[in-house]
């Protein structure tokens, strides 16, 4: 009886921690990042974006 005891003692200890929320957090963070990544690429593939870039990157070199 004492064995059941110390082991829902124990189990409820670990059910209290917090260790996996921080994990947790950071990967759903990885997650959104990786999906605005995905978003920029599908954007920047876009011919029209390319040509704005192009355009901006040429008159910052041309001076004008």
């Amino acid at each position: 009886m004492v064995q059941v005891i110390e082991k829902v003692r124990s189990m409820r200890q670990r059910l209290r921690e917090d260790r996996g929320a921080a994990t947790a957090e950071y990967a759903i963070t990885i997650l959104a990042a990786v999906g605005f990544a995905g978003l920029l690429v599908a954007l920047l593939k876009g011919d029209e974006v390319k040509a704005i870039l192009s355009e901006l990157v040429h008159r910052a070199l041309s001076g004008g």
